[in-house]
């Protein structure tokens, strides 16, 4: 199959998605279950691909995730809320010191900016370091810097502890579709460039990648800011789909959810990344809520089923995906239609093979 084919028939894929969504949601009512379930699998996507490109990509181990999805969800809310609303939810900071709206894209494209030179900032000291050293470091800045957002010091901006409210969100199922759809795109089509093959060098050894003419300290602070540009775009959405933003609940956990959902769907897989989402939010948010229910049979009461026991049930199902896919559930590799087309043709070749041998 042809690069050309393999593209065109991608893009028909992606198109049949995005027409199943949209007939799905004039199918179910906007409060199910499934349709909630995308909206978040959209939104943990893209951030467990932007982690997955530092991590997965190009070897950085970094916990900073959450820090940067709270910059761009406190970016997109502070810019987007509507001028008349902004004295009713900053009402004990006199209507606070932003007294201006930008629109919704605008905000989102602002939310990914301002957590990008954060990282950079960040970057300059924290990029010396390497392996469990950079995730302490990282996971500390985004602690610190969910202290900082819940500074009543900071109120005029951020709100202090109180939560951010008003401003514009989304009811369908294909606005976050799409704008995750696009980021992710833009990523691959980074990974696939000339800098995704520096990233991969200095992921496998630095000290050849350097002796190859590669600026370490460049594309690793470019990685850094890509990873954290998407993931404030991320924040943004996470902002839109919560309808509200307060600093608590951007906490280490969330890093954590987003990391396993990365080791799930395999480090240096964008599909995997994607695949595992969707698994990971229908698992803990759908599918297995029903073991959280006190369940009878007749008068027999169904043991272990009780608040909670989801997450027992969950766990282990986890720890069975890692016990036996070791690299993930697509390991490094991408799913594609050539993928696909080419594992039948060897299997067709090899049922062809053994046909012949029998017949001899």
């Amino acid at each position: 199959m042809s690069k050309k084919t393999n593209t065109i028939i991608s893009a028909v894929l992606l198109l049949a998605l995005c027409a199943f969504v949209f007939l799905l949601e004039q199918i179910l009512p906007s409060t199910h279950i499934a349709l909630t379930v995308l909206k978040k699998s959209c939104i943990y996507a893209l951030v467990a691909v932007s982690m997955n490109l530092l991590n997965g990509f190009t070897g950085l181990f970094s916990l900073g995730q959450a820090g940067f999805m709270l910059i761009g969800a406190y970016t997109y809310g502070v810019l987007t809320i509507p001028v008349e609303a902004r004295a009713s939810v900053y009402q004990y900071y006199d209507g606070g010191l932003i007294q201006f709206s930008v629109p919704v894209i605008v905000g989102l494209l602002a939310a990914g900016v301002v957590a990008a030179i954060f990282a950079w900032l960040i970057g300059l000291p924290v990029l010396r370091l390497k392996s469990d050293y950079l995730a302490i470091a990282t996971l500390g800045f985004a602690e610190i810097i969910r202290a900082i957002f819940q500074w009543d010091k900071l109120g005029v901006i951020t709100n202090g502890s109180n939560l951010l409210r008003k401003f514009p969100t989304f009811n369908s199922v294909l606005f976050p579709l799409i704008v995750c759809g696009i980021c992710i795109a833009v990523m691959v089509l980074v990974i696939h460039s000339s800098y995704g093959r520096a990233f991969r060098a200095i992921r496998d050894d630095e000290v050849a990648a350097e002796a190859m003419g590669i600026n370490l300290a460049k594309h690793k602070r470019m990685s850094f800011c890509i990873s954290s540009f998407f993931a404030g775009i991320g924040g943004g959405l996470l902002a839109m789909y919560q309808t509200s933003i307060q600093a608590s609940t951007f906490k280490s956990a969330m890093t954590y959810e987003i990391l396993l959902i990365v080791v799930i769907g395999g480090l240096g897989s964008v599909t995997g990344s994607c695949l595992a989402s969707f698994l990971y939010i229908a698992c803990s948010e759908w599918w297995l809520r029903f073991l959280d229910t006190e369940t009878y049979i007749g008068s027999f009461k169904v043991p272990l089923l009780r608040s909670g026991f989801r997450k027992v049930v969950f766990a282990v199902i986890v720890m069975i995906v890692v016990l036996f896919y070791r690299k993930g559930i697509m390991g490094d590799k991408e799913f594609s239609p050539a993928r696909v087309y080419n594992w039948w043709k060897k299997k067709r070749g090899q049922k062809d093979a053994g046909k012949e041998e029998a017949a001899k």
